[in-house]
């Protein structure tokens, strides 16, 4: 809290009690009456992950045996984009990674899913499944010649095309009230 916030916090217990009673009313949506809902959609971020040989970190979710896929989850409440995908990726791998920029968004209109692809590479840790989460997880080489043995579901497969030869995406990350920048990953090509 600011000073002046203290400060008023103070004078108001000295002052006691100011009314008698309170209402609190809350602003409705413009819509009609009834008609609105809170959104629902679920954020989700994976990460396209190499190490210094250029191999790919890659899980096999339990859920999901079917497919290996980029590690990756659902967002928290109250949790940023960057500290989900920092968790989830050592949740469910055991690394530690420092990240480039974001490859690409992607929704899946049916569940009302919204997906950030992190690209990153690996800073320490040892790989290692998570117990009830990962049944597998492995750093291997990707290319047009494997990926569709490796990764068999095509949503999941399109966003590791995606990050290959990615074209980052420009990110901002900032708190209000005073407006404070925290984060920007830059727009930039990179070219193999």
């Amino acid at each position: 809290m600011s000073d002046l916030h203290q400060e008023a916090k103070k004078k108001r217990a000295e002052l006691g009690e100011l009314f008698i009673e309170s209402q609190q009313d809350f602003l409705l949506s413009t819509a009609e009456e009834g008609s609105y809902y809170p959104p629902k959609h679920i954020v989700t971020v994976s990460g396209y992950i190499t190490n210094d040989r250029g191999e790919v970190l890659l899980v096999r979710n339990v859920h999901r045996s079917d497919t290996l896929e980029m590690p990756g989850g659902q967002v928290e409440e109250g949790e940023t984009l960057e500290e989900a995908i920092h968790r989830e990726i050592f949740e469910e791998t055991g690394i530690a990674v420092d990240l480039i920029g974001i490859t690409g968004i992607y929704q899946n209109v049916s569940n009302l899913i919204i997906s950030v692809v992190f690209r990153g590479i690996f800073k320490s840790g040892e790989i290692r499944p998570a117990e009830g989460e990962t049944s597998e997880v492995l750093f291997t080489h990707i290319n047009y010649e494997n990926i569709n043995q490796l990764i068999t579901r095509p949503h999941f497969r399109s966003r590791v095309l995606d990050a290959v030869s990615p074209n980052y995406l420009p990110f901002e990350a900032f708190k209000v009230r005073p407006y404070e920048l925290i984060r920007r990953y830059e727009v930039k090509k990179e070219f193999s």
